[in-house]
């Protein structure tokens, strides 16, 4: 081959090279661009709600707010008005919002983990082809439609039959609150558990049916151990759907920071309570706005309190199938 061109071809694979290498570069900051962005966002949040946590802080105690049990946070205009002074204490809205997920996740769980296993392990292909998007449509439905189900819909019924067994049932109540938002966060445990169970290698089905396990016994001791991290996940980003919803609770629950495990009465809970508090004309230098930064950095913090319980569960169980 003649050295000319043998110098191009060379020539050719260095510019190639060059181009290859810039791209590189490019996609390289274009990523920790975006990865910068996403970090300083996370920031921006929990500053401004450190910051205004604070200012609240400085006029109530942390005390007050974490152990009070009243909650009232309607403030006179002035101070010598008759109760100028609101109550901060935010236990009834933990209380009500951990009462109203416990009762989503009560529905929603086994619903949402059986339909997972039918569909995955029993249901032919033409039965889940059908099932399965009629199942995820729930997920498509607006939050406000579910709150008008619930406040003309099933909490008359409860009421209702809460009358006809002889007990007392708010118009406005835990119980439909929580049966709704269970419905509502169905699809997001199924569909994620379906996806979960199905990644689960077939090797360990047909190891399990060959050594005379039946598929009930295949489903209980095998798979569903072997997917139990997933599971988890699934579990956690409910729970968080769950605790982060607001129409149905104002819709259904109400607004009265009532401190009471019956979920038969009416109770708040901490996002409905921000809402409630940063709708309309509001001074943001106020204990009653900056209040409400205080509840978001609560929520931040429980949230964040119960990813880190998930992910040491599922590091515990991945460790022993991985």
């Amino acid at each position: 081959m003649p050295s000319e061109t043998l110098s191009k071809i060379t020539e050719f694979n260095i510019v190639s090279s060059n181009r290859s290498i810039a791209a590189e570069r490019l996609i390289k900051a274009i990523m920790i661009v975006c990865s910068m962005v996403a970090i300083a966002v996370t920031v921006g949040i929990i500053s401004s709600l450190l910051i205004e946590s604070l200012l609240f802080f400085e006029k109530v105690s942390i005390r007050e707010f974490l152990f009070g049990t009243k909650w009232s946070p309607q403030t006179a205009l002035r101070t010598d008005q008759v109760a100028s002074e609101g109550s901060f204490g935010a236990v009834p809205l933990i209380t009500g919002t951990l009462l109203i997920s416990f009762i989503a996740m009560c529905v929603a769980t086994p619903l949402g983990l059986f339909s997972a296993i039918y569909l995955s392990e029993y249901a032919s292909k033409t039965t889940r082809n059908i099932v399965k998007p009629l199942l995820e449509i729930l997920a498509g439905i607006p939050t406000v439609v579910y709150g008008f189900f619930a406040a003309l819909t099933v909490a008359p019924l409860l009421r209702a039959t809460g009358e006809n067994v002889g007990l007392n049932v708010s118009s406005e109540s835990a119980l439909a609150a929580g049966l709704v938002m269970g419905i509502m966060i169905i699809p997001l445990i199924s569909s994620l558990s379906d996806d979960v169970i199905n990644a689960v290698p077939q090797s360990l089905r047909d190891a399990s049916l060959g050594l005379g396990s039946t598929e009930n016994e295949t489903i209980r001791k095998v798979i569903l151990p072997a997917a139990i991290p997933g599971i988890a996940g699934s579990l956690l980003l409910a729970a968080s759907r769950a605790i982060g919803e607001t129409m149905i609770v104002v819709m259904a629950a109400g607004l009265a920071a009532n401190l009471t495990a019956n979920p038969l009465e009416a109770v708040t809970t901490i996002t409905a309570q921000i809402v409630a508090l940063l709708t309309g004309d509001q001074e943001f230098d106020s204990a009653k706005t900056l209040s409400a930064f205080a509840l978001g950095l609560l929520l931040f913090i429980v949230t964040l309190f119960l990813n880190m319980i998930s992910l040491k569960i599922v590091n515990k169980y991945r460790e022993q199938y991985d």
